[in-house]
């Protein structure tokens, strides 16, 4: 099998590989213990204390990226929609229609 060493030793770590960069045989069986589910409630618990790390922009910032946006949309659209003339002019010329 031809591989380069990143690849021979990052198989080695997963035990598919030995030493040689030879195949192992059987594959080992990763038990995992049964996990159990997260409650409703405490998944709430969780999710309110992720959300407080975030750091949220303010007022003032939102609205200074949203005119941003709104900007960018409408050049975007004002150059699609030239280049779309254009293109149909020229293609209505090129067939004289």
């Amino acid at each position: 099998m031809s591989m380069n060493r990143e690849q021979k030793r990052m198989l080695q770590r997963q035990g598919e590989v030995d030493a040689d960069g030879e195949p192992i045989r059987q594959r080992r069986q990763q038990q995992r213990p049964a996990e159990e589910r997260t409650g409703i409630t405490q998944f709430s618990r969780e999710v309110r204390a992720e959300l407080r790390k975030v750091a949220w922009p303010s007022r003032s910032e939102t609205g200074n990226y949203t005119t941003v946006v709104i900007i960018t949309i409408l050049v975007i659209t004002a150059v699609v929609a030239g280049l779309d003339w254009i293109f149909s002019q020229s293609v209505l010329e090129l067939f004289d229609v």
